[in-house]
C-alpha cells in the first residue's frame, strides 16, 4: 500500500512534464520570494477566444551584454595574433586612446586558434568599432548578447477565460521573474522576455520512438551507430548515467565548475539518440559528444556557442543535434559558424520552433537551407499543434519564403532518459530534433563508404523517403514524415548528385501545395514565385553551369506561360537557391486552361578526385512546372496587398499590434498573406477575391488592373514618387483601404525593453504602425490618424468586436461617413496608470473622392482583427464591407445608417503624431538613409525588372501527375531491397497522458545483433511460464474437489450468534 503515493506522484510528474523547477529565474539580486514559484500565469493563447490551451513557458531573455563585442577575423589565428591585431587596430582609433582587455575564456577551445576574440571596451565610440573594422584581418564586430532561456512547455491548469479579460494589476504579468512585483501597465515598461530576440531552448510538455520508426530492423543487421560522432549542444549530462555507455566527451562551455545535467533536458534529448537500454535511443552505439552550453540558470552566451561550435568541427563531428531556436537569422556571429559547421559536413539537425500553428514563425538555424530542419507530428500522424509552419521569411518582401520544416517526425509524447535514472516523456519540436539526429546518426553507421554522407547527401536522402501526410500542406509537413528503412534503402544506392526541394510546381495539386493550389494565374497578375532550393551532395561547393532552361510542352500548352529563372551565383555551402517567376503569356489572356513544362538546371561541383574529366561531376535534374490558368479576374474582383510597406524583427524592434500580448512583444511574421495573415487570405479567395502581392514600392504597378490596394500595419515610410502616384492612381479609380495600428511616442518609451542582467533597454522604432508615414500618404484628402491608444469590446452591425491597442481617426472630410465606439484609453493606462472610458473614439471611416470616376478610401484603426498572431474577435465581415464599397461602390447600409455614426473629426482637438525623436529606424528602412542626424529619403529605385528565359519548346507529354516518389537519380526504390533478417519488434502500446513505465523491452537487454538470439528465446520462456502457471492452478482445482465433505450437525442458536459465527469464518472458502 505504501507505493500507492509513490506512483500518484511520479503520474502526476510526467503529466506536467516532468520539469525540475531549477534555475528558473536570471542572475541578480534582490528577488522577491513570489519569484521562485514554478508557474507563472500562462500567457493567451495566439488564437480563438480562450486561453486555457497548451502554453509554451517563456522564462526567457536576452540582451546585448554591455562593453562586450565580438571581433570575427577572416581566418583562424593563435591568441597572441588575435590581441596583436586587436591592439594595432585600436592603436589607430580616432578618439584617443581606448581602454580594452581582452575577456578570457577558459573552455577546452581556449588552446586552440580561433576565428574569434572576445573583447571589453569600456568607452566604446562608432568610431573606434569602425577602426576595428577596417583591420584587414578583422571580418565583423557585433555585440555579445546573453541568453536566459527556460524549458517548460504545460498545459494550463486554470479555467478557460477570454484572452482579453481583465487581470487587475497583474494582467501584464511578467513571463520571467524580476525585482518588480508586477508587470502590469502601471510599470511603465516591458520587462524583456527575450521571446524573441534571441535563439531558446524549445521544450514543450510530456513514447518509445525507435522501435516504432523500426530502427530494429536495422539493429538486427548489426547498425548501431558504431564509428559515429553526435554532439549534442544543451544542458549537459551526468558522468555515470546508467542508459549510456559510450560517452567519448564531456565538455562545459558555461561558467559553472560541473559537466553535469541540472535540469534534465540535455540528458534526455542525448537518450532519445544513444540510450542503451529502459527508453532506448536509436544509436547506442554511438559516440556521444555532451556540450554543456546552458547554466542551470539556463544562461548562455553567444561566444559561448561560437568556442563549442569551434570545438565541434576540431573533434570532426559528424552529427549535431541543435533543439534551441529563434526567429534571429540576422545574427550574423551565429548564422556564419552554422554555415562554417556545415560546410565542415557536420550534418545538423535543429527544431523548427514551437510558435505553431501561426504560420511564419519558423527558428532559425532550422530554417537555413544547410540544415535539416525538423518538426512535429503525434503518433496519430497528426501535425502537431505547437509545431512551427513556414514559410520562411528571409526573402520578404521583394521574394518569397523556401518550404520548411525539411521533414517530421514524432514530437509528441516522446518517451527518453531522466535526468539521473529511469524514464520521462516530453513534447516539443526540440523533441522531434533527437529523434530525427538520432535516426541520422544510425543511418550514417549503415554507410560502408563514409565520404558520401554530408548534409546535403543526408537530407537528399530523409526527403527523398519521407512519406507524404494525407491532407496537409508543405508548410505544415515540409517533404512529409520521416520514413528510417526507406531512408536507408536511398543512402545504401546514393551516388553523388544535385536535387530540388520541392522536386517540382505543381499549382494545381491541392491542399500540399498550398498556397500556389489557392488561386489560379492570369494575365496581368503579379508573377508568381516559387522558391526552390538547390540541394549538392556532390560537394560543398558548386554552380550552375550557363543558364537554366525553359522548356515548355507544346501537347500541354506549355507556350501559354513565361518563366523566368534567377538563382545562386555560388552554391554554398551545399546548397543555394533556384527562384522560379511564372506569368501568363499575354495570348492566354482570355483562355483557360492547364499548361506544363519543365525548367533544366545543371550543377557542376569540383571532383574530390582529380583524375575525373575536367575535374568537375556534373549533374542535370529537372523541375516539372503545371499550372492552372483562367481568363483575367475583372478589375473590382482583384486585390493588390502592400508587402514592400512591411517591416518585421529581425533586425530592428518593431513592437507587436497588441499591448497586451506581453509574452509576445515582437511583430516577426512577415506580416503577409500567406503567414500571419492566412486566414484573411483564406476568406477572401472564398468570397472570389483574387489576391496579389507588392513586393516593390508603389510606383512599380499599374494600378488599373486592380480594384483595391489594401494596406495592413505598415511600418515602413513612403517615397515622395509613390504618394503622388497613389493620389493619381485614386484619382482614376483605384480604391484604398488601411488598418493602421496604435502610435504614441510616450507609451513607445514607455514600452522599451529593460533586461536586469545587463542595465541595457532596447527602443521601438515605431509603433504597430508607422502613423506619420501613413498621414503624409493621406493627407491629401484631409485625412489623418491620431496618437490615441484605445481598447475595449463594442458592437458594430450587430457582430461582437474587439478593438486592441488601435489608434482613432484625428481628421476626415466632412462628407465623409465616419463610426465611432465607446473605448478604454490604453495610452492612460500605460502613462499615468489610470482607467478611463471615452465616449465617441472615431474608429472607421468611408469616402469617396471627388473627382470624376475617382476611387474611394477606407480608415479602420486596428488591424488585429484580420492578423493571425492574436487574433481574438475576427471582422472579416467587416473587411467584405469595405471591399464591396471599395470595389462596387455599395455603401453598406449597416454603416451609412448606424446609429454610432458621427460627424467627421476636423484634427483641431490634438495634435497629430510626431515621428520619435532619436529613432534608428533608418538603419533598417528601404527608404530612409542617414543624413547629418536628420534622415531624408534615398533615392527612388528602379522597379524589379524580370529577364524571362528563351523558351525551347519540345513535343512531349507532360504526366498528368507530377506528384511521385521523390526518387533520386539512378535510385529505385522498389528494386532495393532489405536484406532477409527476421524483424523482432516488440509492440508499443500508445501511453496514457502521464502514464509511466519501462519499456516493453526487458531492462537491460540491449538492441543490437548480440541480442537477437535472447530476444527470439523470450517467447519461448514466456509460454513456459504460462504452463506452469496453468498446472498449479489445475493442481490446486482437482484438490479442492477430491477433499471429503464434513457436515456439521445443525443446531439452531440465536440470530446473533449466528452472525458471530460467520465474521469470525471470514475468510474460508466459502465452497467449504
Amino acid at each position: 500500500m505504501l507505493l500507492v503515493p509513490v506512483w500518484a506522484s511520479v503520474l502526476l510528474g510526467l503529466l506536467l512534464g516532468f520539469v525540475p523547477v531549477v534555475g528558473m529565474e536570471p542572475m541578480g539580486e534582490g528577488r522577491s520570494d513570489s519569484e521562485h514559484a514554478p508557474d507563472s500565469d500562462p500567457g493567451p493563447s495566439s488564437s480563438g477566444s480562450n486561453c486555457s490551451e497548451l502554453t509554451l513557458k517563456l522564462e526567457f531573455s536576452s540582451g546585448v551584454v554591455e562593453h562586450e563585442y565580438i571581433v570575427g577575423f577572416t581566418g583562424y589565428f593563435s591568441a597572441k595574433a588575435r590581441s596583436l591585431y586587436i591592439s594595432s587596430a585600436l592603436r589607430n582609433a580616432k578618439d584617443g586612446a581606448v581602454e580594452w582587455h581582452i575577456v578570457p575564456r577558459q573552455n577546452p577551445a581556449s588552446d586552440f586558434p580561433s576565428d574569434f576574440e572576445l573583447v571589453h571596451i569600456r568607452q566604446a565610440s562608432p568610431s573606434s568599432l569602425l577602426t576595428l573594422e577596417d583591420h584587414p584581418y578583422i571580418k565583423r564586430v557585433t555585440p555579445q548578447r546573453k541568453v536566459f532561456r527556460t524549458l517548460k512547455y504545460i498545459p494550463s491548469s486554470e479555467p478557460a477565460e477570454p484572452c482579453n479579460a481583465t487581470r487587475g494589476s497583474q494582467s501584464w504579468q511578467s513571463s520571467r521573474p524580476f525585482r518588480r512585483s508586477s508587470l502590469s501597465l502601471a510599470s511603465g515598461f516591458w520587462h524583456a522576455t527575450g521571446r524573441h530576440s534571441s535563439r531558446r531552448l524549445l521544450r514543450a510538455i510530456p513514447r518509445q520512438v525507435a522501435q516504432i520508426l523500426q530502427a530494429d530492423v536495422l539493429w538486427q543487421m548489426g547498425h548501431t551507430g558504431a564509428g559515429v560522432k553526435v554532439a549534442v549542444f544543451d544542458t549537459g549530462l551526468s558522468e555515470k548515467h546508467p542508459h549510456f555507455r559510450n560517452v567519448k566527451e564531456r565538455t562545459n562551455w558555461t561558467n559553472e565548475k560541473t559537466l553535469d545535467d541540472g535540469l534534465g533536458h540535455g540528458t534526455f534529448v542525448a537518450g532519445v539518440i544513444a540510450s542503451m537500454r529502459e527508453c532506448q535511443g536509436f544509436a547506442p552505439d554511438s559516440e556521444l559528444h555532451i556540450f554543456r552550453v546552458f547554466t542551470n540558470n539556463q544562461v548562455s552566451y553567444t561566444s559561448w556557442f561560437l568556442d563549442a561550435f569551434n570545438y565541434a568541427i576540431l573533434k570532426k563531428i559528424d552529427v549535431l543535434n541543435l533543439s534551441i531556436g529563434g526567429p534571429d537569422f540576422m545574427d550574423h556571429p551565429f548564422v556564419d559558424k552554422v554555415w562554417e559547421l556545415t560546410a565542415n559536413k557536420v550534418i545538423m539537425v535543429s527544431a523548427i520552433g514551437n510558435d505553431g500553428p501561426l504560420y511564419g514563425t519558423l527558428n532559425n538555424p532550422a530554417d537555413q537551407m544547410d540544415v535539416i530542419g525538423v518538426g512535429g507530428i503525434d503518433f496519430e500522424d497528426n501535425i502537431a499543434r505547437f509545431s512551427s509552419r513556414g514559410m520562411t521569411t528571409w526573402e520578404l518582401p521583394g521574394g518569397y519564403g523556401r518550404v520548411k520544416p525539411d521533414i517530421v517526425t514524432y514530437g509528441s509524447g516522446v518517451r527518453g532518459s531522466g535526468m539521473k535514472e529511469g524514464c520521462r516523456s516530453l513534447s516539443g519540436t526540440s523533441v522531434a530534433s533527437p529523434v530525427v539526429a538520432g535516426a541520422v546518426t544510425l543511418l550514417a553507421s549503415t554507410v560502408l563508404n563514409r565520404d558520401l554522407v554530408n548534409p546535403a547527401s543526408m537530407k537528399q536522402a530523409l526527403i527523398a523517403s519521407a512519406r507524404r501526410l494525407p491532407g496537409v500542406n508543405m508548410f505544415e509537413q515540409g517533404h512529409g514524415k520521416l520514413d528510417l528503412i526507406r531512408a536507408y534503402q536511398i543512402l545504401n544506392s546514393y551516388k553523388p548528385q544535385a536535387s530540388l526541394s520541392p522536386s517540382y510546381i505543381d499549382l494545381t495539386e491541392s491542399p500540399y501545395m498550398w498556397p500556389y493550389c489557392s488561386q489560379p494565374i492570369y494575365y496581368g497578375g503579379m508573377p508568381t514565385i516559387v522558391n526552390v532550393t538547390i540541394l549538392n551532395g556532390m560537394g560543398v561547393t558548386g554552380r550552375i553551369v550557363d543558364k537554366p532552361i525553359w522548356a515548355p510542352y507544346l501537347p500541354q500548352n506549355g507556350d501559354h506561360i513565361d518563366v523566368a529563372v534567377s538563382y545562386s551565383p555560388v552554391l554554398w555551402p551545399w546548397a543555394g537557391y533556384l527562384a522560379v517567376s511564372i506569368s501568363v503569356a499575354k495570348k492566354a489572356a482570355s483562355w483557360e486552361g492547364i499548361a506544363q513544362g519543365h525548367v533544366m538546371v545543371t550543377v557542376a561541383s569540383p571532383a574530390e578526385n582529380d583524375s575525373e574529366a575536367g575535374g568537375e561531376m556534373t549533374s542535370t535534374v529537372k523541375l516539372p512546372i503545371k499550372v492552372k490558368i483562367v481568363p483575367t479576374p475583372p478589375r473590382s474582383k482583384r486585390v493588390l496587398w502592400d508587402q514592400y510597406h512591411n517591416l518585421r524583427y529581425p533586425p530592428g524592434y518593431f513592437p507587436r499590434d497588441n499591448l497586451r500580448m506581453k509574452n509576445d512583444p515582437l511583430d516577426w511574421n512577415g506580416d503577409h498573406i500567406h503567414t500571419n495573415f492566412r486566414d484573411m487570405y483564406q476568406h477572401l479567395r472564398s468570397m472570389g477575391y483574387f489576391v496579389e502581392v507588392l513586393g516593390a514600392p508603389i510606383t512599380c504597378f499599374d494600378a488599373s488592373q486592380y480594384g483595391t490596394l489594401l494596406m495592413v500595419d505598415s511600418e515602413e515610410e513612403y517615397f515622395p514618387e509613390e504618394i503622388t502616384k497613389l493620389k493619381r492612381d485614386i484619382d482614376n479609380g483605384l480604391s484604398l483601404i488601411v488598418f493602421s495600428d496604435w502610435y504614441n511616442t510616450s507609451v513607445m518609451r514607455k514600452v522599451k525593453f529593460y533586461d536586469e542582467n545587463t542595465r541595457q533597454w532596447w527602443m521601438p522604432d515605431t509603433g504597430g504602425a508607422n502613423v506619420p508615414a501613413l498621414n503624409d500618404l493621406i493627407s491629401v484628402w484631409g485625412m489623418a490618424f491620431s496618437d490615441g491608444l484605445y481598447e475595449g469590446d463594442f458592437t458594430l452591425a450587430d457582430h461582437d468586436m474587439y478593438y486592441a491597442s488601435g489608434c482613432s481617426i484625428a481628421r476626415f472630410p466632412e462628407d465623409g461617413i465616419v463610426i465611432a465606439k465607446n473605448l478604454k484609453d490604453q495610452g492612460l493606462e500605460v502613462l499615468k496608470q489610470e482607467t478611463a472610458v471615452v465616449e465617441g473614439v472615431p474608429i472607421l471611416g468611408l469616402y469617396q473622392t471627388p473627382s470624376d470616376g475617382g476611387g474611394r478610401i477606407a480608415l479602420y484603426g486596428d488591424s488585429n482583427c484580420i492578423d493571425d498572431s492574436h487574433r481574438q474577435k475576427d471582422c472579416f465581415w467587416m473587411l467584405d464591407a469595405l471591399l464591396q464599397y471599395t470595389s462596387y461602390s455599395m455603401t453598406p447600409p449597416s454603416l451609412s445608417h448606424s446609429h454610432s455614426r458621427v460627424t467627421p473629426p476636423t484634427g483641431t482637438e490634438r495634435p497629430l503624431p510626431q515621428r520619435l525623436e532619436g529613432n534608428h529606424l533608418y538603419r533598417y528602412s528601404k527608404v530612409l538613409e542617414p543624413h547629418l542626424g536628420d534622415p531624408k529619403p534615398r533615392p527612388l529605385p528602379a522597379c524589379p525588372h524580370l529577364s524571362w528565359a528563351k523558351p525551347q519548346p519540345v513535343n512531349e507529354t507532360a504526366p498528368s501527375n507530377l506528384w511521385k516518389h521523390q526518387k533520386l537519380l539512378s535510385v529505385d526504390l522498389d528494386k532495393v531491397a532489405l536484406p532477409n533478417v527476421r524483424a523482432y519488434r516488440p509492440q508499443v502500446r500508445p501511453l496514457s497522458p502521464g502514464e509511466s513505465g519501462a519499456w516493453d523491452i526487458p531492462g537491460g537487454i540491449m538492441p543490437g545483433h548480440y541480442n537477437q538470439e535472447v530476444g527470439q528465446t523470450i517467447p519461448v520462456f514466456a509460454f513456459l511460464g504460462a504452463m506452469v502457471v496453468l498446472s498449479f492452478f489445475v493442481v490446486q482445482l482437482t484438490k479442492a474437489k477430491s477433499k471429503p465433505k464434513r457436515r456439521k450437525p445443525r443446531i439452531k442458536r440465536p440470530m446473533y450468534l449466528q452472525q458471530q459465527q460467520q465474521q469470525t469464518t471470514t475468510g474460508k472458502n466459502p465452497g467449504v
